[in-house]
């Protein structure tokens, strides 16, 4: 059984702290963040060449190392995104009462460029494990960006639950392109379409017959079951925020003391008095 519960175990954690290390960082002052993605762009590139390394690996390390090498890939993706490096032509709102085609238009255009980078880390990904027995850290990647793009898709066409407080300061514009409605006619069959992949990838991982199939099934099944939770989040009434409060910390407003003005001296109100006076 530890085949499976420890590979779930660190799926679970390494999603977890990682999502909330990006929105912890996306909340620093701006002045912070071309050395986070410096930083970033360093663990961009250690993960590639991971992900090359461990592509003929088909050891229990190999997966983990794979999944990890994944996961930090697109990572990379949603930090230069909402740090506002890599989004797209459009950094203003949506005009009031736009609707329909035009709307949609304006919502790609806001995040244009971060699509096509998407696109160019799937194709490195597909690249680098071409023709090779591991491709967990490209099935992680993949199964990262459907949850993003269909969680996304639902914001645009309309759920309860926004989650506005993940955006932050600068990137505020993108809020004209979410909706808030109880649901749209694209959630159930982007629950359903994610539950079915998830009963499929669990079932393989229940009849794997190697310790290397075993723990990548299982990183694979969690992230399709959190894809699963991500979307239910969107639309009851839980508050999913509170699983990364600590990374939302960095967005908490500064007091600021309020300065009370010195009580005037009696002599100062006398010259004033006398003043008048004249």
């Amino acid at each position: 059984m530890a085949e499976y519960v420890l590979p779930a175990l660190y799926a679970l954690f390494l999603w977890w702290f990682s999502t909330g290390a990006i929105l912890y960082l996306d909340g620093l002052p701006p002045r912070t963040f071309k050395w986070s993605m410096l930083g970033a762009t360093a663990v961009l590139a250690g993960a590639f060449y991971g992900l090359e390394r461990t592509s003929d690996d088909t050891s229990v390390g190999g997966a983990y190392a794979a999944f990890s090498c994944g996961l930090l890939i697109w990572g990379w993706q949603q930090i230069s995104f909402y740090m506002g490096y890599v989004t797209g032509p459009r950094k203003q709102m949506c005009a009031p009462g736009c609707s329909g085609w035009p709307h949609f238009v304006h919502a790609l255009q806001a995040s244009l460029y971060h699509e096509i980078s998407i696109l160019i880390s799937l194709g490195l990904c597909l690249w680098l494990t071409w023709d090779a027995p591991n491709h967990t850290g490209l099935w992680t990647f993949l199964i990262l960006w459907w949850m993003h793009e269909s969680a996304r898709l639902n914001v645009f066409l309309g759920v309860r639950n926004l989650n506005e407080d993940f955006l932050p300061e600068h990137m505020a514009f993108l809020k004209s392109f979410l909706n808030k409605k109880p649901m749209n006619l694209l959630f159930p069959f982007s629950v359903t379409i994610s539950t079915v992949a998830t009963m499929w990838v669990g079932q393989q991982a229940w009849w794997a017959t190697t310790p290397f199939d075993a723990a990548s099934y299982s990183f694979l099944t969690v992230l399709m079951a959190l894809a699963v939770l991500e979307h239910w989040f969107l639309v009851l009434p839980l508050p999913s925020e509170k699983l990364w409060s600590w990374g939302l910390a960095s967005r908490e407003p500064v007091l600021v003391e309020a300065t009370v003005p010195a009580k005037p001296s009696r002599t100062a109100i006398r010259t004033k008095i006398d003043r008048d006076d004249r």
